[in-house]
């Protein structure tokens, strides 16, 4: 026999799929390219959810993707044990497959409050657990195949479509799937798919099945059980969130960008916003965070006809900007349109930044920060920065050395940057880079604080492009603050000893750049520190 000849190549096999027909193989062939395209979304929506709920994107999808690898190797290599009845295995890994992947986002979501290390316990069996099944689809669908049509043809297939599918996948979640369905819903419908394949392989494979009755109902109930699921996901939704965020949750919405939750509390309609299951704001005492932020930069006298905002979306920042009657241009980039949307359109945040973006005076660019600074054709008296914490490596770049001397380059000589710089007392460390990277590029620098209940100690930086600008006179008059004064202000340039600079080491200050994004690492060190610190254990 020649080597294309199916007996000859499995004989080792106890099930002949020689006589399957063009159809099955064809059905084969659509079952592959679909179980690569669930593998992949499978890996994303646990990578998207550990990314929301712990932060730090670029280590979660890195260690979603590592283990889910290493997980279909140990499925593969399992793979060889399974002899007898392929196409049944198939059916029973795909129903588990449903079941698994369906519920995996909803189950992270609610296991998140209780713990932490509980959270990374179950991500890890989910991740383990889902990569080994499908380790073990692709070379029972490639032996099924091999004995159909022979080896050199059933391996370029079965690859070709497993590669297909998982573009297909990869370009399905962020563009479809997650704008439409959100993180829950989108599990339970990739767990539909999965058994929409194992439905389709009963009906056409049904002769090589020892029980295709109890298996097609086994498979109709799960199919009916996660379309339930689908039609209910807004509720479901709602109901974790609920657990997640323990306030009422008001509106909900996943962009393309990040996931965005305003939530009421149900005492005193305290309004809180939080991304990717962050805390943004909270209505109670917003406005200490907010008059620092802007006060501290604009109250000074000085030219500030033109302002530019980076970040800021939700419109509480260009509030305090629009009591100067001065400012006559007022720009606001935001990378997510949904974001700035919210602040335009939603009721009570509209009420809480008082209608701010409407302000004539605005213009609002939804673009990346740092191309738009690259590319802009005005000069700014003063920028604020309202970012978001260096928690990943794509984030540090805004705090990069590189970022600040192009803002630099597009201020005016009396002009003056302030940037939020995460707290001072639990990312202590990377607080004082933020300072140090803005020293490399403006000849005056100064940090200031501020307590807000909701995040505790929260720090600035300002930054001049000509040294004693810091220094000048307050020009305040007629602008009404909660809580910024002048005196605040001088005031919050003292530290105490457990959050002040850090002796230099070796190495002097920390600077960050593009090229040595320092800040991430500073920042995620301080943070695990400070958790263990808080921790009831120590």
């Amino acid at each position: 026999m020649t080597a294309e000849t199916p007996a000859a190549d499995f004989q080792e096999e106890a099930d002949d799929f020689s006589g399957i027909s063009d159809h099955g193989k064809a059905i084969l062939l659509a079952s592959i390219l679909i179980v690569a395209l669930c593998g992949i979304v499978y890996e994303l929506i646990i990578g998207a959810v550990s990314s929301y709920l712990l932060g730090n994107s670029i280590y979660q999808f890195s260690i979603t993707i590592g283990f889910f690898m290493f997980a279909m190797g140990i499925g593969s290599y399992l793979s060889q044990f399974i002899r007898n009845n392929l196409i049944e295995k198939f059916v029973i890994i795909e129903i588990i497959l449903a079941i698994v992947g369906g519920i995996c986002s909803i189950t992270l979501f609610l296991t998140f409050p209780f713990s932490p290390y509980m959270y990374r316990t179950v991500m890890m069996a989910f991740i383990i657990t889902i990569g080994t099944l499908v380790g073990l689809e692709i070379p029972i669908l490639t032996r099924i195949m091999a004995q159909a049509e022979g080896t050199r043809k059933s391996i370029a297939k079965v690859l070709s479509f497993d590669y297909i599918g998982a573009l297909i996948g990869s370009v399905a979640f962020p563009l479809m799937l997650l704008p439409s369905l959100g993180l829950v819903r989108a599990s339970f419908a990739i767990g539909l798919i999965n058994i929409f394949v194992a439905l389709l392989t009963i009906i056409f494979m049904r002769n090589y099945l020892r029980f295709p009755k109890i298996m097609m109902a086994t498979v109709l109930f799960i199919a009916v059980s996660l379309t339930g699921l689908i039609l209910l996901g807004s509720r479901i939704s709602a109901a974790a969130q609920q657990h997640l965020y323990f306030d009422q949750v008001i509106w909900k919405k996943d962009s393309p960008y990040q996931s965005l939750t305003m939530t009421q509390s149900y005492g005193n309609n305290d309004l809180r916003l939080f991304i990717d299951g962050h805390l943004q704001f909270s209505e109670s005492d917003e406005h200490r965070y907010h008059e620092m932020l802007v006060h501290t930069a604009l109250a000074p006298s000085g030219p500030r006809e033109n302002v530019l905002v980076l970040g800021g979306g939700d419109g509480l920042a260009v509030r305090e900007i629009s009591k100067y009657t001065d400012v006559m241009r007022i720009d606001l980039v935001d990378l997510d349109p949904e974001m700035t949307k919210l602040g335009s359109e939603f009721p009570p945040l509209v009420k809480l930044n008082r209608d701010a973006l409407a302000d004539s005076r605005l213009t609002v660019y939804n673009m990346d920060a740092f191309n738009f600074i690259k590319d802009a054709d005005l000069k700014y008296d003063r920028v604020i920065i309202d970012m978001p914490d260096p928690h990943n490596e794509a984030i540090s770049k805004l705090y990069s050395v590189e970022f600040y001397a192009m803002i630099a380059r597009k201020m005016t000589d009396e002009g003056i940057v302030i940037s939020q710089s995460s707290s001072p007392y639990f990312a202590r460390n990377a607080f004082w880079c933020v300072g140090n990277t803005l020293a490399e590029i403006f000849p005056e620098t100064r940090a200031s604080q501020v307590t807000t209940p909701s995040f505790g100690v929260w720090g600035f930086q300002t930054a001049s492009k000509r040294a004693g600008r810091l220094d000048a006179d307050y020009n305040f008059d007629g602008v009404k603050t909660r809580f910024w004064t002048p005196e605040v202000a001088k005031a919050a340039n003292v530290f105490g000893k457990d959050i002040s600079k850090p002796v230099p080491g070796s190495k002097g200050d920390p600077v960050n750049t593009i090229f040595d994004p320092i800040i991430y690492h500073l920042y995620l060190k301080d943070v695990t520190t400070s958790a263990i610190k808080r921790s009831p254990e120590s």
